[in-house]
């Protein structure tokens, strides 16, 4: 009978942590691991000279095939050619991109990917599709509590992946506005803020996308009750979100999200517009 070595463990896996309350993510790993398990032992193969074909440590072959850890896609392709599964467990990559990203995550994708038109305003951050790596890895470390590697290098892929938005046929519609502030503030260092300040004038060159700035130095601001943010569908519906109505629950009510639109609508056109905006982050960028 073959024995666990989890005793043995490094500090840092390859791959990443399994969310305990993602159903669905995690039967996906459970069943990526079982099939793991069974090509392992039908190539008789014990979970030790596997480990050491593969070059890593027995006690993640013990976890990834127990659904205890997601492997990453380099782990699959290297267990499809130890176990010569001709291209068999290299698929199960299709699987893992899904369920290593947290649910949360996964059901805003979706909703991104069925938007033909997003709208949001930010009170003090940077939309998450706008950010650099560096920056959003930046952020992610300084979470409290702390995440570990791993779960940095998992959070990181899951909003890098959000991005292909703006890869999309056709392209919806894409609006931002950014408070001054949040270009400002070197989250990260001094270099990094610098490219998200390049990383905001390449996509604010996009044509489906509308980026403007908020100064700092206004009397009126129609977005003092916080963040807005909207998606609208191909089919008519629509969905938003803002801490000032309905207590910052998701609404699709139409009377609730004319409020939304409204207030965004204000948001608009009290900030600089796109043209001026570029320009002002293009200052922003010579005083670096």
């Amino acid at each position: 009978m073959e024995r666990s070595t989890e005793g043995d463990r490094e500090p840092e896996e390859p791959g990443w942590e399994v969310d305990p309350e993602d159903e669905h993510g995690a039967a996906i790993v459970a069943f990526i691991g079982r099939q793991l398990r069974v090509r392992r032992e039908a190539a008789g193969m014990r979970a030790a000279e596997f480990a050491a074909a593969m070059g890593y440590g027995e006690g993640l072959v013990y976890k990834v095939e127990g659904g205890k850890r997601i492997p990453r896609p380099e782990y699959l392709d290297k267990a499809d050619e130890v176990l010569g599964a001709d291209g068999a467990v290299a698929a199960m990559k299709d699987d893992v991109a899904e369920a290593r990203y947290p649910k949360k995550v996964r059901d805003l994708a979706r909703l991104e990917a069925r938007a033909v038109d997003l709208q949001w305003y930010g009170a003090h951050d940077i939309h998450g599709v706008l950010q650099s790596e560096e920056y959003m890895r930046a952020l992610f470390e300084m979470r409290q509590p702390v995440y570990t590697s791993g779960e940095v290098d998992r959070v990181t892929s899951a909003r890098l992946a959000r991005q292909s938005i703006f890869e999309r046929e056709p392209a919806p519609a894409l609006s931002f506005v950014l408070e001054e502030l949040a270009l400002r503030r070197p989250l990260g260092g001094r270099m990094v803020l610098r490219g998200q300040l390049e990383r905001l004038l390449e996509v604010g060159q996009l044509r489906n996308v509308s980026l403007q700035v908020m100064p700092i130095d206004l009397e009126e601001h129609a977005g003092v009750d916080g963040s807005i943010t909207m998606l609208k569908f191909g089919d008519g519906t629509a969905v938003g979100r803002s801490p000032g109505v309905a207590a910052g629950r998701p609404v699709d009510d139409p009377r609730q999200f004319r409020v939304l639109e409204l207030r965004y609508g204000m948001v608009r056109a009290q900030a600089l517009t796109p043209k001026e905006s570029l320009a002002f982050i293009e200052q922003l960028l010579g005083e670096r």
